[in-house]
């Protein structure tokens, strides 16, 4: 556990018990302060009581007095699409608002780090897609390379319930735009920017406030060096305000598709193979097409990301390209579920917008594509350029019918839910194709969240390979 620093004897106040405000509650009381805790949900109060955590109604007239903080649950809105009450009310009576990434990031670090040979370090990643498997993979690289190693955020534990600093040791932090855009303090060592493709604008109120609040990452933390993928012109932006000129290497350019040459610091993938350039000349290269973990050119740009950030970290190119080629994949992240008569069946269904299915259409050469679900803003459109590889789509779910209307010609069957659409894809697949599930749509029609839709295609998948 992180013990809070900073609120020794005050009363902080934690909005959202789930997760990560449980884990900030306990952290709190490990630094001495004094929290107090309410969510509008009975069950969850219910949980923190269990554990002993007294309980404050934030809506009473007088709940805000001596105050110190509100520490905020990622899901619960400040400003767009409307604030939260309660959050209304602690600005009002002048009460700053933070989350427990702010306060991971002023608590982290202890006076025990002046003993240390190797100071700590923190790598930060965001972007629209890719992030997890991103940060998975530097977690595998170092684990491979024998460094110590957490990971947490957005992905495994909440951060305050990470373990006190190791002698050179990484936390690798998955960041969403929901934790960046309140945290009061960002100090990453090294920050990693995937992409930008539009998601959750309903919450920054458009894309510009989407990539605003992904910026704060790299304008306010302050990294010591900057990876940024530049395939989208939001990442070109970034990049040119990172660096002071041509040949600033504090900023890595990575792309999957585009060769970057310059006198910088650059990491690309082109058809299937990474290379790395530095002050204008190639200093090495790797095979990719063969890695089953690294599907696609999507999964090739997060290889990039996760050699340069941890090239930063001093490991050598051989060292990282083995680990590169014993990673497995993220479970729902293009996993390889199995292979009966050539056909293979994969799961992805964290593939709940346009932009990360495209991406999974492009990665294999014939589709069987499975997809559906609650339906997001502007539906399928965006795919009509990718579905080319795809034999034929199984529909399932509450935009099924909509899913339908956008395909026109390309074959297509409604199914309705995933044992049948598995059924069919399986009976009707030939060697050589792969049944692919990657929606395309959020998940919450059928299943409470994507990994469960995820886990049922692999239930289905497995009962008919027997």
């Amino acid at each position: 556990m992180i013990a809070v620093q900073g609120y020794q004897g005050r009363k902080v106040a934690v909005l959202g018990l789930g997760r990560s405000g449980l884990a900030t509650a306990r952290a709190l009381v490990a630094g001495g302060a004094l929290p107090c805790l309410w969510d509008d949900a009975p069950e969850a109060r219910a949980k923190a009581e269990a554990e002993g955590f007294a309980l404050d109604d934030l809506s009473r007239a007088d709940a805000w007095d001596g105050v110190a903080s509100l520490v905020v649950s990622p899901g619960i809105p400040h400003l767009y699409p409307e604030p939260n009450r309660l959050i209304v009310r602690a600005m009002a009576a002048g009460v700053p608002v933070d989350n427990d990434i702010g306060l991971f990031f002023r608590s982290f670090a202890t006076p025990a780090w002046n003993e240390m040979d190797q100071v700590p370090k923190v790598v930060a990643v965001t972007g629209s897609n890719g992030k997890s498997t991103t940060t998975a993979l530097i977690r595998h690289i170092l684990e491979v390379a024998g460094k110590p190693v957490q990971m947490a955020g957005n992905i495994g534990r909440g951060v305050l319930d990470l373990d006190p600093a190791e002698d050179g040791g990484v936390v690798v932090l998955e960041l969403s735009s929901y934790q960046i855009e309140l945290a009061r303090a960002l100090t990453p060592d090294i920050a990693v920017f995937t992409n930008l493709t539009p998601d959750h604008l309903d919450r920054h109120g458009g894309i510009g406030g989407y990539f605003a609040a992904k910026r704060r990452l790299f304008a306010e933390g302050g990294p010591d060096r900057a990876v940024i993928g530049v395939d989208e012109a939001e990442g070109r932006f970034l990049a040119n305000q990172m660096a002071q000129g041509p040949a600033d290497d504090r900023v890595i350019r990575i792309s999957s598709g585009q060769k970057l040459d310059g006198e910088g610091w650059s990491v690309f993938a082109r058809k299937g193979f990474l290379a790395e350039w530095r002050k204008g000349r190639q200093v090495a290269s790797i095979d990719l097409r063969a890695m089953a973990g690294l599907p696609g050119a999507h999964n090739h740009q997060n290889a990039c990301a996760a050699y340069a950030a941890t090239r930063t970290l001093g490991l050598a190119p051989k060292l990282i390209e083995g680990a590169l080629g014993s990673f497995e994949g993220l479970p729902h992240r293009s996993q390889l579920v199995g292979e009966r008569a050539g056909v293979r069946f994969v799961n992805d269904s964290k593939a709940t917008n346009v932009d990360s299915a495209a991406k999974a259409l492009q990665a294999f050469p014939r589709i069987r594509w499975i997809a559906g679900g609650l339906g997001k803003q502007g539906g399928i459109a965006g795919l009509v350029p990718y579905l080319g590889a795809v034999a034929k789509a199984y529909l399932i779910g509450h935009s099924a019918r909509d899913f339908a209307l956008a395909l026109g010609a390309v074959p297509h069957e409604i199914c309705g839910t995933m044992d049948k659409a598995v059924a069919r894809a399986a009976a009707e697949a030939e060697p050589g194709e792969v049944v692919l599930l990657a929606p395309a749509a959020a998940s919450f029609d059928q299943y409470p969240d994507f990994e469960k839709r995820g886990e049922d295609f692999i239930a289905r998948v497995r009962a008919l390979l027997g």
